[in-house]
């Protein structure tokens, strides 16, 4: 959930300052909303993905913005209802519904990023709330998750800054570094073992594994995010957080790291215990 410590440098402090202030703000409110689960967490993501999804829409340019992102919240609105009720197949028919309606209203008028911009929003409503589904494990897999990509963003941060070196892709992103990457990465996937070590879950080595792999793929989600705006040569994804940007921004690589953690939830523990899948080796 990058959101938490990647605003800009507009206050007192710079851009560390706004970081810290950031992640004051942000992180309780995450974690409270995990600690609870159940509808107060289906509501928070639902939330999260509707203004992403106007965010992404708003950003391509389309000239239906505010009919397709309704349709595209009757959706996810549908869908999040689903999930609760643990009917993942509705959840999943409601999403096809919702997209289908949604590249329909935009007639011609970039259908695909409009499609891209739905299934978008839709991972970010979709993977945290199966995550913590899990009656058992799903807290401890959202914490786990958690730790992980916020770890690679301020771990990237201050090793990027003290380290410098060549840039991984300057044309997209020109302030990230190979050394921010790799410093990164290595604290994340330290974290994360102390994390899955208090709930007592797993292989040491397989989640040590599992952690690397969600923070290359946290960070990638961040390249992919600067891409887009590139592509569309936007700054921001909106100014929806005054002078910081929009909700995109900052949760660019808590959407693909939670997508590819409930798909290997799901993939081994079911739709009902994705928390053990990811964490229990």
């Amino acid at each position: 959930m990058t959101c938490a410590i990647s605003f800009g440098s507009s206050v007192p402090g710079g851009e560390l300052g706004t970081r810290i202030l950031s992640a004051v703000v942000l992180i309780p409110i995450a974690l409270a909303a995990a600690y609870f689960g159940g509808p107060l967490w289906a509501a928070f993501w639902f939330i999260a993905a509707c203004l992403v999804f106007w965010e992404w829409m708003s950003l391509i340019g389309t000239s239906r913005t505010i009919m397709v992102t309704a349709v595209g919240f009757l959706g996810y609105a549908a869908a999040a209802a689903c999930l609760l009720a643990g009917l993942l197949g509705w959840g999943v028919a409601t999403l096809t519904l919702g997209l289908i309606g949604s590249v329909l209203l935009t007639h011609k008028d970039r259908p695909l990023w409009t499609a891209g911009g739905f299934l978008y929003g839709a991972a970010l409503l979709l993977s945290p709330v199966v995550l913590r589904r899990d009656p058992e494990f799903g807290l401890l897999a959202v914490v786990f998750l958690f730790g992980i990509v916020w770890t690679s963003d301020i771990a990237a941060y201050f090793v990027g800054r003290t380290v410098g070196g060549p840039k991984i892709w300057a044309r997209v992103s020109p302030k990230k570094t190979i050394s921010g990457a790799l410093g990164g990465t290595f604290a994340a996937v330290l974290i994360a073992l102390a994390i899955a070590h208090v709930g007592g879950s797993g292989s040491i080595a397989a989640l040590a594994l599992v952690a690397l792999v969600l923070s290359v793929v946290s960070q990638a989600g961040d390249f992919l995010e600067s891409a887009i705006k590139r592509r569309f040569s936007v700054k921001d994804a909106s100014q929806l957080i005054p002078g910081h940007g929009g909700l995109m921004d900052r949760l660019d690589g808590f959407i693909t790291a939670s997508f590819l953690a409930v798909l290997i939830g799901v993939a081994r523990g079911g739709f009902d215990q994705a928390g053990r899948g990811l964490l229990h080796w």
